[in-house]
């Protein structure tokens, strides 16, 4: 009698996560709203925005493009500041598929003009008056929205759902991972901003290396965002949240960060080192205006503090008695300083610019931990970063899960990654210096990879000087010594093709007034020198009238600093500096 075969039917395959930030954000916005999705300064209080609330108003604010007739592929821009209308506007454009071009919103006019002229946008949606005046005189547009009038497009999306009950889960379902998602202009500190092609993947692969960070950020968390969404850091920490599932308060105006800090007393804090900065000055100078036993005591504080802070960097247990101390100098003095923070705060983040090593030494010390990161846009943000669990200060941490990481011939690091670009809108050339053939990202920056993977960025490629004599001088070294002084506000290192080095020095605004503010310059000056080799010592300075600004075109919204612009504006003292003696 033939065998009985009994056909066991096949497990379905469950279909793959679509990788879409249309997907992150619908899939994210149905948690549990005992947690609140956001908080938005309502005069003097904090409201809380659930997550059914923000889900509702991306759909009707999705439906409502469609309406308008935006459709995928079509770019929309978005100029303001950080706020809940800009993030949200940000996850409904993403919903219909459309491509979003950010625009800082401190740009000029002219600014605002090449962005929008550039990316071809058929709409723009504005935050205030003020941000529409500059929409006069620029590229012709189907669509002008304000953040004021986003409720009428809101009602104007609930009619047409009603309508068309299936039409934004078409658009959704329609968008692919590899279609573009946004188009993030980069500085343009060498010449007029280029525009970084950024997919759906490249930001969803971005955004899902937390789930290999460890306790980096957690459900739970609340964070206080100032950054401009404008930028990759600031976009990144806004669409890690409903992945995530940490509550977002904004903070649209920067001067407002330390009262957000104390308000809402966040437990994840993401920066510029500019603020982090600022805060170690402060602190310092109230520290060095100590006098008596509570100057002892303080020291006695640090100290212990620099003893545990070794320990921890090390992975070494801490002894009996020094935990003890620590927890001394934790209630007398750390929680001070904590306090300014906000009191609550896990983990602090850095990037955009390189952080002090000092700084993160001093907070360290003081039971703060901030952990540095290191990106560019061009590839959605972040390729290194320190963890809660591995850190090193001086580093920027070893590679992001998913993320190759290997050094040119000349020193270059080079990044491999799904967050890598699409490339140069409109600038194949540009792509093809910046993008080879094997996916390999060129950063142009110069690093050092330890064994264990931490890596250290050592300079701009660009940027490194070459004396007359033939040196090469990484100028950023220099530059972050003296930063680390509580009097200097910026440095720029001079030297490529002259036959010495010298320095451009600006000062904090507290320092201005102090009668020997030139003598302590100098001995600060000859600090760093005794630190660097012969040829890299800075012979001569200067001590400049004002600080480096954004209305000169010195430096960028992101506060990273036009080299060539400084050059130029002041090439009178730069050239006072390399007169005949």
């Amino acid at each position: 009698m033939a065998e009985s075969l009994t056909e066991t039917p096949a497990t379905p395959v469950p279909a793959p996560r679509a990788r879409t930030i249309a997907a992150l954000w619908r899939e994210g916005a149905t948690r549990d709203d005992a947690v609140p999705a956001y908080l938005v300064k309502d005069g003097a209080a904090w409201r809380e925005v659930s997550w059914s609330e923000a889900a509702e108003r991306v759909e009707a604010l999705a439906n409502g493009l469609l309406a308008l007739g935006v459709r995928k592929g079509e770019t929309l821009a978005i100029l303001g500041s950080t706020t809940l209308e800009w993030a949200l506007f940000d996850f409904a454009a993403a919903c219909v598929g459309a491509i979003t071009a950010p625009v800082y919103a401190n740009n000029s006019a002219k600014d605002c003009h090449y962005v929008l002229e550039h990316s071809e946008a058929i709409g723009v949606v504005v935050e205030n008056d003020e941000q529409l005046a500059k929409l006069e005189g620029g590229p012709p547009l189907r669509h002008v929205l304000t953040f004021a009038g986003l409720d009428e497009l809101a009602d104007r999306g609930r009619a047409y759902a009603a309508e068309h009950p299936r039409a934004l889960d078409d658009a959704v379902a329609a968008i692919h991972e590899d279609d573009l998602f946004t188009y993030i202009y980069t500085s343009g500190t060498t010449g007029p901003p280029k525009a970084c092609m950024i997919s759906h993947l490249n930001y969803y692969a971005m955004v899902a290396v937390v789930d290999g960070l460890g306790d980096f950020t957690i459900a739970g968390d609340s964070m206080v965002l100032y950054l401009p969404l404008a930028h990759n850091f600031g976009r990144l920490m806004h669409l890690s949240g409903p992945y995530v599932g940490y509550t977002i308060a904004f903070c649209p105006n920067p001067l407002d960060v330390g009262d957000a800090l104390l308000e809402v007393r966040p437990t994840v804090f993401p920066s510029v080192p500019r603020v982090y900065e600022k805060i170690h000055t402060l602190v310092l100078a109230q520290f060095e205006a100590a006098t008596g036993v509570k100057r002892r005591l303080i020291d006695w504080s640090l100290g212990v503090g620099r003893r545990v802070s070794a320990l921890r960097v090390a992975h070494e247990p801490i002894p009996a008695s020094l935990a003890a101390q620590h927890r001394l100098a934790a209630k007398l003095v750390y929680s001070r300083v904590q306090a300014r923070l906000g009191g609550r705060l896990r983990v602090g983040i850095s990037g955009g610019a390189p952080l002090a090593r000092e700084v993160a030494e001093f907070f360290h010390a003081l039971d703060v931990l901030i952990l540095e990161g290191y990106g560019l846009t061009e590839c959605t943000s972040a390729a290194t970063v320190n963890r809660p669990d591995a850190y090193r200060f001086g580093t920027v941490g070893p590679a992001l899960p998913g993320t190759e990481l290997r050094l040119g011939e000349d020193g270059e690091l080079l990044i491999r990654a799904d967050t890598v670009f699409q490339g140069y809108y409109k600038e194949p050339e540009a792509t093809r210096a910046v993008l080879d053939d094997d996916g390999w990202l060129h950063s142009g920056d110069v690093a050092v990879i330890e064994p264990d993977g931490f890596v250290t960025i050592t300079d701009r490629k660009k940027d490194i000087l070459i004396t007359a004599g033939g040196k090469n001088v990484a100028p950023a070294n220099i530059e972050n010594l003296l930063k680390g002084s509580p009097l200097v506000s910026h440095a720029v290192v001079i030297g490529d093709r002259r036959p010495y080095v010298t320095a451009l020095i600006t000062l904090e605004d507290d320092a201005r007034a102090l009668p020997d503010i030139e003598a302590r310059i100098k001995a600060l000056v000859d600090q760093v020198n005794g630190e660097l080799s012969r040829f890299e010592q800075i012979k001569r300075f200067s001590i400049l009238r004002r600080d480096f600004s954004a209305d000169e075109g010195e430096i960028t919204p992101t506060l990273k600093l036009k080299r060539k612009v400084v050059q130029e504006n002041f090439a009178a003292e730069i050239d006072a500096l390399y007169s005949a003696e």
